[in-house]
């Protein structure tokens, strides 16, 4: 399953962050940040608790990137 979601991110090294620790994320198939539109899609493995999931991406995400916001 895919979803997308909105991004708060302010340059596009920082997209490219959020990308790589959203992909590193349990759970996550695949994901994909496009800075210009301000998403970010990401792809669900089989069985997966979106909710969770995505709570996850969020954490990780703002490891890297403490400013960036995933609207979930």
């Amino acid at each position: 399953m895919k979803k997308t979601y909105k991004i708060d991110v302010d340059c596009a090294a920082c997209a490219d962050k959020m990308e790589v620790a959203a992909k590193r994320t349990d759970g996550v198939k695949n994901a994909t940040v496009n800075f210009m539109a301000l998403k970010m899609i990401v792809e669900f493995e089989d069985g997966a608790d979106v909710h969770s999931v995505m709570q996850n991406v969020r954490t990780n995400c703002r490891k890297v990137e403490d400013d960036c916001e995933v609207f979930i």
